[in-house]
């Protein structure tokens, strides 16, 4: 069987890894080289704690504050653009606590099947990815994100997975070589983190080693489809015959789906992330800086550190103004860290894949029989990625799905 992988972000590796071990013939195209996607530089965060989708209730009227500030965590470039525009109103009537009721054990789900796949990814990969099993912490300096984070906690116990509600001297006492100012926090010992970049290269290498072949810089072009099934992928350079394609695209998804047939709501919400050598005070934990949405990731002597979502905004450029915050905001948590705001130049930036409910597409194109879309997995790709790698080479397989899929169906909007 000849499968076509669309795509060579974290989530197009994870479907190649799957499907290669099912003993398919697997090529993986991508536009760029593999490293300028945004699961190269993002946090790292096998993340079981963040179950409850983008989409949430009380995001909308926070946005809206945040969308006034030049320097907030948040921001939309309003344009003239149809598809941005039914996006955000399907965000909307999506931001409630029926929708995410409904969506949180789906997403539950594929968080707790990757939580266990990753470790044994990690195990038979042939160099080191840091997979570290320390856990995360949510901190916060507000009164009011204490109450939220706490009943957080609670709902994660009712899923299952282990919350502890904690003082600010608990945080001290789990951070001893760094002075933490906040109020209090919440500890998910079940997370974990890696290097995304390390995961990735790993991946890549035993791919090929294990025949998978890879074509990057490949844009592709179009498709041809015939009795409702793809035959072949075209780019600029060649023509792909294949028995199945995955389209794996990320934040490109938009730029395919017509030649699918398709009509999926899917934005690119930018994010920025800097890394920071050799840190004498170093963390022991990973954590988010839940009022600032700020992510703090120990990476060996190296401390990564990223945040901001920039709706709209898809181009190549750093905006400053919503740097400067991120490491302003991890100073203030951490006043011992003394991190400089760093150029433009070394200000990573990775174009996230949002839909307007939380959940990824993952399942096959209802009109085609070999088609599957893996996309729009927004800031948790890395938490997911293992998941939904095994999910679609059981659908390539035609194989029961380890875990129910109906709520991640390509047509649901």
């Amino acid at each position: 069987m000849k499968v076509v992988i669309i795509g060579a972000g974290v989530i197009g590796l994870s479907c190649a890894w799957y499907a290669s071990k099912k003993g398919f013939e697997v090529t993986v195209l991508d536009s760029g080289d593999g490293t300028d996607n945004c699961s190269w530089g993002n946090a790292g965060y096998i993340s079981p704690s963040h179950f409850v989708p983008l989409a949430s209730p009380g995001i909308v009227a926070q946005g809206l504050r945040w969308m006034l500030s030049p320097t907030s965590p948040f921001y939309i470039r309003l344009k003239a653009d149809a598809a941005l525009a039914r996006w955000c109103w399907t965000f909307y009537r999506k931001a409630n606590a029926t929708v995410v009721a409904r969506n949180a054990p789906h997403l539950n789900q594929l968080l707790g099947l990757s939580r266990q796949l990753i470790e044994d990814i990690a195990r038979e990969l042939p160099v080191s990815v840091g997979l570290q099993t320390k856990g995360c912490l949510m901190l916060y300096k507000k009164e009011t994100t204490g109450h939220h984070e706490a009943e957080l906690a609670r709902e994660a116990r009712m899923l299952g997975w282990s919350a502890e509600v904690l003082s600010a001297a608990e945080v001290q006492a789990m951070e001893p070589d760094v002075r933490v100012d906040v109020l209090g926090g919440v500890y998910f010992p079940q997370d974990a983190h890696l290097h995304p970049g390390s995961l990735m290269q790993a991946l890549r290498q035993d791919l090929v080693a294990g025949g998978v072949t890879f074509l990057s810089s490949n844009e592709v072009t179009g498709f041809n489809i015939s009795k409702g099934k793809v035959e072949a992928v075209n780019t600029g350079e060649s023509r792909l015959t294949c028995d199945a394609v995955v389209l794996a695209t990320g934040s490109r998804l938009a730029h395919l789906e017509a030649g699918l047939g398709l009509s999926l709501l899917v934005q690119p919400g930018k994010g920025y992330s800097m890394t920071f050598g050799d840190q004498k005070s170093r963390l022991y934990h990973p954590a988010i800086l839940v009022d600032d949405r700020v992510a703090m990731t120990p990476l060996g002597a190296d401390l990564r550190v990223g945040g901001t979502m920039e709706l709209g905004n898809d181009d190549g450029s750093i905006n400053m103004r919503r740097v400067r915050p991120i490491v302003q905001a991890a100073n203030t948590y951490y006043p011992e860290l003394y991190l400089s705001v760093p150029g433009p130049e070394d200000v990573w930036h990775g174009l996230r894949p949002c839909t307007p409910d939380g959940l990824p597409y993952l399942g096959k194109v209802p009109h085609l029989q070999n088609a599957v879309v893996a996309g729009g997995h927004a800031m948790i790709g890395i938490s997911m990625a293992a998941g939904t790698g095994l999910l679609v080479s059981q659908m390539l397989a035609g194989e029961k799905t380890e875990i129910p899929v109906d709520g991640f169906r390509v047509d649901r909007f």
